[in-house]
């Protein structure tokens, strides 16, 4: 399940941005290239579901409105890859979309979503099961 698609991504930076950034084979740049597109926005999406899957079922539907920005911020900021330095305001986007999701993953923010990931319970009491005694008292009566 997508959390972004392309379209969320034109509609935050630009037609012209993604152009520049995606197109490989056309000089100058016309078009925007689907496949660099969709791959920057897995990568994004899967690195924030690793953060979202300490507290929450992924992938989560419906998609929370706050975790749009954050998927876009991350995939522009793969898209532009090593061209960035540590002080380019893309970098810095990206800086606090990774703290936001640390936040989640760590309970100091909250999604509105379904489902608390598997191991989760409201009571936080620890269950343990084991297999039932194979000596006991009875069967080593004898020995």
């Amino acid at each position: 399940m997508a959390y972004v698609t392309q379209q969320d991504l034109i509609d935050r930076y630009g037609e012209d941005e993604l152009i520049q950034l995606t197109d490989r084979t056309n000089l100058p740049a016309s078009t925007i290239d689907a496949a660099v597109v969709s791959a920057a926005i897995g990568d994004a999406e899967n690195l924030a579901d690793s953060y979202i899957a300490k507290k929450y079922q992924v992938p989560l539907v419906p998609v929370p409105d706050v975790l749009i920005p954050i998927i876009c911020q991350i995939s522009r900021y793969y898209l532009h890859g090593r061209r960035l330095d540590k002080d380019d305001p893309i970098t810095r986007d990206f800086e606090r979309a990774i703290a936001w999701l640390k936040d989640v993953a760590n309970g100091t923010v909250q999604l509105e979503a379904e489902g608390k990931a598997s191991g989760q319970s409201g009571s936080g009491a620890v269950q343990v099961t084991a297999p039932s005694r194979v000596f006991s008292r009875d069967t080593l009566g004898g020995y």
